[in-house]
């Protein structure tokens, strides 16, 4: 086995090691406990969001062709962007009654539609639509715990954006602002984990305002260069 398959191979190893923090999550949201099941989750989005880098270095298209990172990539994604929080915001009966039902049920079948959508990504490597990042508003939900109402509203307006054509950033391969979104993304990491690892208190945290402005940058940033765009042509 020549040395660029090995490393080709190991990146498909690492990426694979998504499932095993998925399953840890899983573990903990059966039991209730959230702040490890999100810790779990935001350790398998920084895998995320290093694999794809490194997929792209070693060149695994060519030098390991016999597994499909991006069918991988999509499956673990799913699992920790989409089912486990779904499953979190249902158990954790922040949306109680039949609000918890429809919110629940909602993600999971529309983010089924989007993740096997051909046209997920534009020419400059942004999400067509919103990308299903159901982990991070969950977790915002947790550390925020808005009203039903305003959780129901948002869910709504996100799983109708998945099936629109409104551009929302990728903090990795969109070139635009990418000085400035990269950062951003390493702060809703630092602050997601913290306030995660302090099990979601309910008194101000210090890492409350960062979590929340780094989650509107990359919840708007995508829309407004798609604004700024359609008026410079």
């Amino acid at each position: 086995m020549t040395r660029p398959t090995l490393k080709a191979l190991s990146v498909h190893l690492f990426t694979a090691t998504g499932a095993i923090f998925a399953m840890l999550a899983l573990l903990a949201a059966v039991e209730a406990n959230w702040a490890m099941m999100f810790l779990w989750l935001v350790v398998a989005f920084v895998v995320d969001g290093i694999d794809g880098p490194l997929a792209r270095r070693y060149d695994v298209r060519t030098n390991a062709p016999i597994y499909d990172g991006v069918l991988l990539d999509l499956i673990i994604d799913y699992l920790t962007y989409v089912f486990i929080p779904a499953f979190a915001l249902f158990g954790s009966d922040l949306l109680p009654g039949w609000t918890g039902w429809i919110a629940t049920l909602v993600i999971c079948f529309a983010s089924a539609l989007y993740f096997s959508d051909t046209r997920m990504k534009t020419k400059d490597y942004s999400f067509s639509s919103f990308p299903g990042c159901w982990n991070m508003v969950v977790l915002v939900f947790f550390a925020t715990t808005p009203a039903p109402a305003i959780m129901l509203v948002v869910i709504a307006a996100l799983a109708a954006a998945m099936f629109l054509p409104i551009r929302f950033v990728h903090p990795v391969r969109t070139e635009q602002w990418r000085w400035l979104t990269l950062p951003v993304a390493l702060v809703w990491v630092l602050a997601a984990g913290w306030i995660a690892w302090d099990r979601f208190p309910v008194e101000a945290h210090p890492a409350f305002w960062p979590l929340i402005a780094a989650s509107l940058y990359l919840l708007f940033a995508g829309p407004v260069q798609q604004y700024l765009g359609a008026r410079a042509d």
